[in-house]
């Protein structure tokens, strides 16, 4: 009913703009920036050429209003992730994100989408989330989820029918989506220099392509990308090996110009929340 996957045609999304964002020291990115005033007139700029950019592809764009008391609720993957039956809570590790999870609880609510799991000992952030295939989720554990949350996720989902599958990579990388993001069920980028060797395996066995981000892209967001479907993909102008990459196998790549917004340490992939796929 809502997300089986993390490539099938996306319909509809949650977002939230930018209104109050700066770069707060809290990742390795934001941390060049955090002596930096943002211009907050180009963020929402920015953040209303991805919007543009989704309704002209035929997906829905639902929001969370932005607040002052959060101001980094504009990377609203981060407050859970979304599944079949519902969606899945997360547990922030930095202060400064704590309210975002209950104003996106209520958010949700208002929206009709059921609460299937909750993280309440552990730690877990929606960009380490992702699809596999439609019953098996890999979970990243960098800075901000751990393997208590990854252990809650797995218990509250395994009635369900879902294997569950921590993925250690180092914490500087922040989140799993700086470093691996499938664009669809056959193929994902990654840098590959930070996936343990298990993980690789398991794309092998899974005959999952990948395309090398270089090591100077990572953070730089070159993973940072967004799937709607039926091979079209959502990826930042300046992402032009990906872009290149993709555009050869035949993808529709859809190029965002941001550059403001990534200074607090967050892409397309980070500011988007899928809550249904067909």
């Amino acid at each position: 009913m809502y997300v089986r996957n993390s490539s099938s045609i996306m319909k509809r999304i949650l977002m939230s703009r930018p209104d109050f964002l700066q770069a707060a020291p809290i990742n390795e990115i934001a941390k060049k920036w955090s002596h930096t005033r943002l211009d907050t007139a180009k963020m929402q700029e920015e953040h209303r050429l991805l919007v543009d950019a989704y309704r002209k592809n035929g997906v829905k764009v639902e929001f969370l209003e932005p607040a002052a008391g959060r101001p980094n609720s504009v990377f609203s993957r981060d407050f859970g992730g979304c599944i079949h039956e519902g969606y899945i809570l997360g547990k922030f590790r930095e202060p400064i994100r704590f309210a975002e999870r209950e104003a996106y609880k209520t958010r949700m609510a208002e929206l009709g989408i059921p609460l299937v799991a909750e993280v309440t000992r552990g730690l877990f952030e929606g960009g380490d989330f992702t699809f596999l295939d439609d019953t098996t989720i890999a979970v990243g554990m960098a800075a901000r989820s751990n393997p208590a949350g990854v252990d809650e996720i797995r218990e509250q989902l395994a009635p369900l029918g879902y294997h569950v599958a921590g993925v250690q990579v180092d914490e500087k990388y922040l989140h799993f989506d700086l470093c691996f993001n499938l664009v669809d069920c056959n193929l994902a980028v990654a840098f590959l220099d930070a996936l343990p060797e298990d993980f690789l395996a398991e794309l092998a066995r899974r005959e999952i392509e990948t395309i090398p981000v270089p090591a100077n892209m990572v953070f730089q967001h070159g993973c940072n990308l967004q799937s709607i479907g039926n091979r079209r993909v959502v990826s930042l102008k300046q992402n032009i090996h990906v872009n290149e990459e993709l555009s050869r196998r035949g993808y529709d790549v859809i190029e965002v110009d941001i550059t403001e917004i990534l200074k607090a340490g967050g892409g397309p992939h980070c500011m988007t929340f899928p809550l249904a796929r067909e």
